[in-house]
């Protein structure tokens, strides 16, 4: 792709992967925020953390993934919620990727659930792909936040190109 043609696209690549991965975000919050037993549950069937700690995690998570959803999905704050995103991304991957070869049969508890699931049953190879590409989306946004229809300075949306320039 040539450098017009990236310029032209990418506010466009950027509305897209804001709204994936800010809408992945606020669903996976939303989902999770009035049942934090489970979150709590989900946290700590990886088996990685004390326990008051994964506790105070599964309840943090869900208003963190909401807040963050919002403001990507706004336009506003989008080069650190990319990359915050993205750094949640990774953690989620390690926690799915340490639990697949430990041979802990759980549920990621991503949108809602979790816990320990039937033996054989747990299939995580496709969350973590979906968290891989969600993290790409979000290293994305950090190295390009311009976007269409952002609250952002970076918006592209009603500025001409002397504007951008200044």
């Amino acid at each position: 792709m040539n450098k017009v043609t990236f310029e032209k696209l990418a506010p466009w690549i950027g509305l897209v992967s804001r709204l994936t991965l800010g809408g992945v975000l606020f669903l996976a919050g939303f989902l999770k925020y009035d049942a934090l037993d489970k979150s709590q549950m989900a946290v700590r069937a990886y088996e990685i953390l004390p326990i008051s700690i994964a506790n105070i995690i599964g309840i943090i998570l869900p208003f963190a993934e909401i807040l963050m959803g919002l403001l990507l999905i706004l336009g506003a704050g989008t080069r650190v919620m990319g990359i915050l995103s993205a750094l949640l991304m990774l953690v989620f991957v390690i926690g799915i990727s340490q639990a697949w070869a430990r041979g802990l049969s759980i549920d990621c508890g991503c949108f809602g659930g979790g816990g320990q699931v039937e033996p054989g049953t747990a299939n995580y190879l496709p969350e973590l792909i979906r968290d891989a590409g969600l993290a790409a989306l979000g290293i994305y946004l950090f190295l390009f936040p311009q976007s269409k229809f952002a609250l952002d300075k970076t918006s592209t949306e009603g500025t001409t190109s002397t504007e951008k320039d200044m």
